[in-house]
């Protein structure tokens, strides 16, 4: 039977395409369903913080009168002007092992793209480097995370079946919280401080909300990451409709803010308790009872790992050893709260400054995910 695609334009379409995967991947031990009013919220084509200067429509694949796929086709028109070139993104791209299902969700990019003169299509990303990117290649025996993207390892088969070839990878670690924490972090942390005339800043609600504390991390998050593959430099206002939300939902103490002696910003790191088993128990929805899943882990009896969801230095301190003041504060709380565990958020393959910040802990690389890209 053909194919059937249908374009999104209903509340209850919208739904269906952020339900597919529950589908896809009911019987996977490793895949975490993501927070549903999260991907509503992002994915509504008039409420979402990326519409002002993205393009996108969705698609729905039908096989037998049965969903067989789904897949974004994104004009991100801020990143194209400041990187110069001509793409059209592909993301929440998930299909049943069918090639006429891949087939048919990706020509509607094609058709998308041409629209709009792109010159060539890349993918999985989102609409900014704040939604989920790369295809996972490596790891499929590994759970995921709730910031990142799980397949089936059959999808890296389609995307060289239809042309597609490496843009870029990215890699995640696991890296282990030791019983001591290593000498030397410790020892070059406390002359850091001091060097640098940094010191450590701890978050309250109040200060986040009087000091407008998003904007500081936002506007950090844009001059540290700039220059990173793809990367879309976000306007101000952007802040409230992204970290305003995440920093008044966690947990502070596991947030590491360096200030320096003018009380500015100069780096962060953002983590939060892993919320997987909580995501699994509630299929990433709040009501009846996910709330309390969700905050039980977040905030009551937290599972053994962490998620380092965010990790930046500003770019004039960048050499200065900061990065290891950051961890030692983390950390410390981590061996402090019985925490075995924490993994990062991907790193670009060819970021080695970054990789070589673990080089005193015992680490493993635990997923590696790739963004793909083909000539239009």
């Amino acid at each position: 039977m053909a194919i059937e695609i249908k374009k999104v334009l209903t509340r209850k379409q919208l739904r269906d395409f952020v339900n597919f995967p529950e589908k896809l991947y009911k019987d996977n031990p490793y895949y975490i369903p993501p927070l549903v009013f999260d991907q509503m919220d992002t994915l509504d084509q008039e409420k979402g913080a990326a519409q002002e200067f993205c393009k996108s429509a969705l698609y729905l694949a039908y096989k037998d009168g049965e969903a067989a796929g789904r897949i974004a086709a994104i004009v991100n028109f801020k990143a194209n002007e400041q990187w110069n070139h001509k793409e059209v993104r592909f993301g929440w791209f998930d299909f049943i092992d069918d090639p006429s299902v891949s087939d048919a969700l990706m020509e509607k990019v094609y058709e998308f793209g041409r629209q709009y003169e792109m010159e060539s299509v890349v993918g999985p990303l989102g609409f900014t480097d704040f939604d989920p990117e790369g295809m996972l290649i490596q790891g499929f025996d590994k759970e995921g995370t709730m910031a990142l993207i799980y397949n089936h390892p059959y999808y890296n088969d389609h995307m060289a079946r239809m042309g597609f070839e490496k843009d870029t990878d990215w890699i995640e670690y696991r890296v282990f919280i030791p019983e001591q924490l290593p000498d030397r972090l410790m020892r070059v942390s406390s002359i850091i401080q001091q060097r640098c005339n940094v010191h450590m800043r701890p978050l309250t609600r109040k200060i986040i909300r009087e000091e407008k504390y998003g904007e500081k991390v936002f506007r950090l998050i844009n001059e540290c990451y700039k220059d990173l593959y793809n990367f879309t430099v976000l306007p101000d206002e952007m802040a409230k409709k992204y970290l305003d939300f995440y920093l008044s939902i966690l947990d502070l103490r596991y947030l590491s803010m360096v200030e320096n002696d003018k009380n500015e910003l100069v780096a962060f790191g953002i983590t939060m308790p892993s919320i997987s088993q909580a995501l699994k128990k509630c299929r990433g929805k709040l009501f009846p009872f996910g709330w309390w899943h969700l905050a039980k882990s977040m905030f009551i009896k937290h599972e053994e790992g962490v998620e380092m969801l965010l990790v930046g230095v500003r770019p004039d301190y960048q050499n200065s050893g900061i990065n290891s003041l950051l961890f030692a504060d983390l950390f410390a709380k981590f061996k402090k709260w019985g925490v075995k565990w924490a993994e990062t958020n991907a790193v670009l393959e060819d970021n080695l400054k970054n990789q070589g910040q673990w080089k005193d802990f015992d680490h493993e690389c635990a997923k590696r995910r790739r963004s793909y890209i083909k000539k239009l």
